[in-house]
């Protein structure tokens, strides 16, 4: 079905002016033009949108319901047309970004700076938080996150995985021993963040262990020290052991038990309008994210 557009921009125009002139001055048109295309629209659509009298023109109940559509049409079809002209233009301006501290450091900082280095216009400021952030109060245009999202008012795009793995030295394994199922862990020394359970998948179900030990941080670098020095088993993401396990100073422990993979988002605020900026910048992430040797931490 098509529907008709004539004499919306007329009227829409017309009900914020309160004046035919006006708004007849406003669109570059004839008074007469707007007077007919408005009664026009009114006539289509069987109903009194203005009440004019010779001093003023004011809007009608039904009026003021058809405005507020209008105007949020009118506004959508404007963005389009700016989304559309944007294609072929470089983004420039600036960018406000939050993202956690160590993701943020060794896999986003990295490549926003590759994409400042192709749009040098561009002006970022990034904060490195481990804080859920507002992104609305803040002024932010952009988030990365981590894990189960609960915020409901914000928009989300999956950009990748990251992967939990429970680890620790060849020196303590051999000290202590290695467990062959999660509920061994309550015999060693575990490493906490700032959970006192660990996650992982039994018979096709995820579940949760109550750990302890003697040390408890919420910085995954100096959990990863820790267990470097032989303190302990740990359980962190990828950007923290991967490179210690793939050179053999951690071992992962548990695989066939290892939670399911975690989400990697970014996030927007649901009722802002995505700049062609912020798009082209979760695109960019979300190519280089999805390329696995973009994940060699």
């Amino acid at each position: 079905m098509l529907y008709n557009w004539e004499g919306i921009a007329e009227f829409v125009t017309v009900a914020e002016t309160e004046s035919f002139t006006l708004a007849a001055k406003k669109l570059g048109i004839s008074t007469a033009h707007v007077s007919r295309q408005v009664s026009a629209l009114e006539s289509r659509l069987a109903t009194k949108l203005l009440q004019r009298t010779t001093r003023k023109v004011s809007i009608t109940e039904a009026g003021t319901l058809y405005y507020q559509r209008c105007r949020q049409l009118l506004d959508d079809l404007q963005e389009a047309e700016h989304a559309i002209s944007d294609l072929h233009s470089k983004p420039t301006g600036r960018l406000k970004i939050t993202a956690p501290v160590t993701y943020g450091e060794l896999i986003i900082a990295p490549l926003i700076n590759n994409f400042i280095t192709r749009y040098p216009e561009l002006e970022v400021e990034l904060q490195l938080s481990n804080q859920k952030m507002d992104l609305v109060a803040e002024g932010y245009d952009l988030g990365i996150r981590q894990g189960q999202l609960q915020d409901s008012s914000m928009m989300a795009k999956r950009l990748a995985s990251r992967t939990l793995y429970v680890c620790a030295t060849p020196g303590y394994l051999a000290e202590f021993g290695e467990p062959s199922k999660p509920a061994e862990l309550n015999q060693h020394n575990c490493l906490q963040g700032s959970l006192d359970h660990w996650r992982f998948q039994e018979k096709g179900k995820t579940r949760t262990i109550h750990i302890s030990g003697n040390l408890r941080c919420n910085s995954g670098r100096t959990l990863v020290d820790a267990a470097l020095k032989g303190l302990g088993i740990v359980q962190l993401p990828g950007e923290y052991v991967l490179n210690y396990i793939h050179n053999g100073q951690l071992i992962a422990l548990l695989d066939e038990y290892r939670a399911p993979d975690e989400g990697v988002w970014a996030i927007y605020p649901h009722n802002r309008t995505l700049l062609p900026k912020v798009r082209m910048l979760i695109d960019y992430l979300d190519e280089a994210l999805s390329n696995q040797s973009a994940l060699a931490y």
